[in-house]
């Protein structure tokens, strides 16, 4: 009774400490990154502008106007670039289903083979590919699983994917902005706030690394930093330059 209890713990142990991060980041990555782009590259050129010493009113012009050409630009970007990688996924995939429909046997035995090339017991192997076969869409799900890496039934959306990179990085683009749009009339609000998000993003990064938050946070916030005081430097360089 006692050994019986002791392996339940273990086994209770186990499952404690077997747990495993997110390593792909589900959601939270791309949104998080995508506000993070949006806030760097209208913080810089905002700074930027300012830096040329320029009225308020241009500041918030070129404010909104980065806000709508990058959050416009990073969906049409992202639509595109997963529209065709998906477009790619279901051609192969109506390939592996040709072949399955084609030639049965065939693709049995490769999905044999490449369990036994795991380690599996060549016996073993073919009365698993045989059982696995004998529905056309689960063979076609292990087929692509093992074959191209995919999921048929999880494929991304491009217009989910869309949609996502314009709302987040518009947010972040807008947040540099609102002190002007609230009435300030100085670039230091901006700033500091646009520091704060930046801070803010690098912890919430955190939790798809193995990073503490304040680490990720401070090394955001001076990445982010850096890049506004560039901009801002060549701002009044240009700026004396021109005038």
């Amino acid at each position: 009774m006692a050994i019986l209890d002791t392996e339940a713990t273990l086994h209770e142990a186990h499952r404690d400490n077997h747990t495993h991060r997110d390593v792909n980041g589900g959601w939270l990555r791309p949104a998080v990154f995508g506000a993070m782009d949006g806030l760097v590259s209208n913080l810089a050129l905002m700074t930027g502008v300012a830096g040329g010493s320029v009225s308020q009113q241009t500041i918030v012009l070129t404010g909104l106007a980065g806000l709508a050409a990058g959050a416009f630009s990073m969906a049409a970007g992202e639509y595109t670039s997963v529209a065709s990688q998906r477009e790619l996924v279901e051609a192969e995939l109506d390939v592996e289903r040709r072949e399955l429909r084609k030639h049965p046997q065939d693709e049995e035995d490769e999905l044999a083979a490449l369990y036994v090339a795991r380690g599996v017991e060549p016996r073993l192997a073919r009365e698993v590919a045989r059982q696995l076969s004998k529905d056309p869409e689960q063979a076609l799900e292990i087929h692509a699983r093992e074959e191209l890496g995919v999921d048929p039934g999880d494929l991304p959306s491009p217009l989910v994917a869309a949609v996502s990179s314009f709302g987040s990085f518009a947010l972040g683009a807008l947040l540099p902005l609102l002190p002007y749009l609230l009435g300030a009339t100085v670039l230091w609000p901006a700033v500091l706030l646009a520091l704060a998000g930046l801070f803010a993003c690098g912890a919430v990064v955190a939790k798809v690394t193995a990073r503490t938050w304040w680490y990720s946070g401070l090394r955001q916030l001076v990445l982010g930093g850096a890049a506004a005081g560039v901009t801002y430097a060549l701002g009044t360089l240009f700026g004396t330059a021109v005038g």
